[in-house]
């Protein structure tokens, strides 16, 4: 019996010494020792992957579509074929408007090789018959002076030379609308142009038959079967070209004073979200969208990732205020934050504190303290009273 009340003594004994020991040493907490650092506010929201533009293409005639050579999610080329249609009726335009042309050049070159070389040859001709119908003139003139032949040989042979002039005239004439400039060639030279008219609108026609890519890009909708009895004016593909990507973001309109064109933000995808990507403010919209209470802000991404799609989901991080080199402490840690009157818990000589402080910029679930603490101050989540003793369990912030 008296063993038992030494060991229930003994235990007395040191339990009364561990309460001493732990009002000595103090209660073990966990504490922050505070060290200047940068402190970022960003504001977060959601969006989608977008090009600056699309390009909505379709058929620019009724046709059926014989092709699509191209699926959604490809890349292609400027240039690249992407819907073939039917085009036989058309490539028969074509040649037949090509070989109008043909005939036209024909017609022209008969002109100037054959028509010119042989009114020039009638021309001369003409002149010679003139000269000769002159000469005969001038002699039956002196004959009819002497009195060897009559007045009507001498008529004869002046008709004969107002004829061969009429003739000469008429030669001329001929001859000038065969020339650069006259008649005959502006007639072989405007059927000509009407010709070569004709075949490059044949051949416009044709080139509808075939849907290109006007600039370089990827297939994002597609919206066309082989098969197919196409209308122009319906959408059939839509392209987003290459170069700069965008994110369009719905960020609170809460949010629209901290917000300014130029602000850096990290990105990531919400199929990749472990990958994030360097963004930029380019655009905030002067509206604000009534029904979600939001406002439209463009991203720009100088270097998208290769993953990224268009139309993907997109959570962002806008970086709207930066501190360099202050004192902040984690919000979980200040009391009365949202009132007028805030205060933390601070570590001095081992024994607990409530120190007021002031708070400014907030942001990563950490807010700035513009007065009340230094660098070097131990601040902890306390037992909640003053004066008690701890012992701190110091790490930097």
């Amino acid at each position: 019996m008296r063993k038992a009340y030494v060991a229930a003594g003994l235990a007395v004994a040191l339990v009364a010494g561990l309460l001493a020991a732990s009002r000595f040493i103090g209660t073990p907490v966990s504490s922050l020792q505070l060290a200047p650092r940068d402190l970022v506010r960003t504001v977060v929201a959601t969006g989608r992957v977008e090009a600056p533009h699309r390009v909505e293409l379709g058929a620019q005639m009724v046709a059926s579509v014989v092709a699509v050579p191209v699926a959604e999610g490809q890349s292609v080329r400027a240039g690249e074929i992407l819907i073939q249609l039917e085009a036989d009726e058309l490539s028969a335009a074509a040649r037949e408007a090509d070989l109008a042309v043909a005939q036209a050049q024909a017609r022209l070159r008969q002109l100037q090789e054959v028509q010119r070389p042989v009114s020039g040859q009638a021309q001369r001709q003409a002149q010679a018959t003139l000269d000769n119908a002159r000469a005969q003139l001038q002699r039956q003139e002196d004959l009819f002076r002497r009195g060897y032949i009559g007045q009507a040989a001498l008529d004869e042979a002046r008709k004969a030379v107002a004829l061969a002039d009429a003739q000469l005239s008429a030669a001329q004439r001929q001859h000038d609308t065969t020339l650069a400039g006259g008649s005959d060639e502006a007639m072989a030279t405007t059927a000509l142009a009407q010709a070569r008219a004709g075949a490059e609108a044949a051949r416009a026609r044709l080139q509808h038959a075939t849907v290109t890519a006007p600039v370089a890009g990827t297939i994002i909708k597609r919206d066309v079967e082989p098969g197919d009895v196409v209308q122009p004016g319906k959408t059939l593909l839509v392209l987003s070209p290459s170069g700069e990507t965008q994110l369009i973001v719905q960020f609170d309109e809460k949010n629209l004073g901290l917000l300014v064109v130029g602000q850096p933000a990290l990105a990531s995808a919400d199929a990749f979200p472990d990958q994030r990507f360097a963004a930029e403010v380019v655009s905030i919209s002067p509206g604000v969208d009534v029904q979600r209470g939001s406002v439209e802000v463009k991203l720009r991404v100088p270097q998208p990732p290769a993953y990224l799609r268009q139309n993907m989901t997109v959570s962002v991080d806008v970086e709207v205020a930066r501190r360099r080199q202050v004192l902040a402490v984690p919000l979980e840690l200040v009391h009365e934050a949202e009132g007028r009157s805030p205060w933390v818990w601070v570590i001095e000589g081992g024994r607990t504190r409530q120190q007021a402080i002031q708070l400014g910029l907030r942001g990563g679930g950490q807010v700035e303290v513009t007065q009340g603490l230094r660098a070097g101050d131990e601040v902890t989540a306390g037992p909640a009273r003053e004066g008690a003793r701890v012992r701190a369990s110091g790490a930097s912030s």
